[in-house]
């Protein structure tokens, strides 16, 4: 199972990093998601750096499995969250990528409380 988690950490930090990225040089295709769903563009740094540091703690977590785990919480809570938006403006079929990416961030949450 540990291997299992390093595996996901990396995968999942490289989607954070990837996807960090778009928000700080303003992506087109990112910066209409955001507008669609009232995100004011002054939020675009912060939302980066949080999923720098999900990302960031997702790869101390291989080392450091408390961190690991805490960064992995708070990385489906993030996409949580996004689900949350595209629901509150009816953007139904925006929902599915975050639900996935939820889901997806629980799996190193659930091995790293595996392997503590």
């Amino acid at each position: 199972m540990f291997i299992a988690y390093i595996v996901l950490a990396v995968l999942l930090s490289f989607l954070l990093v990837f996807s960090g990225r778009g928000m700080l040089v303003k992506d087109k295709g990112i910066v209409e998601t955001l507008t669609r769903l009232g995100v004011p563009s002054g939020w675009y740094t912060t939302l980066a750096l949080l999923k720098f540091a999900g990302a960031l703690g997702l790869l101390i977590g291989i080392v450091h499995r408390p961190l690991g785990i805490a960064a992995a919480g708070g990385v489906v809570l993030f996409f949580l969250g996004a689900v949350v938006s595209h629901l509150r403006v009816k953007d139904v079929k925006g929902v599915p990528v975050p639900a996935v990416l939820a889901l997806v961030s629980a799996a190193p949450l659930v091995l790293g409380i595996a392997t503590l």
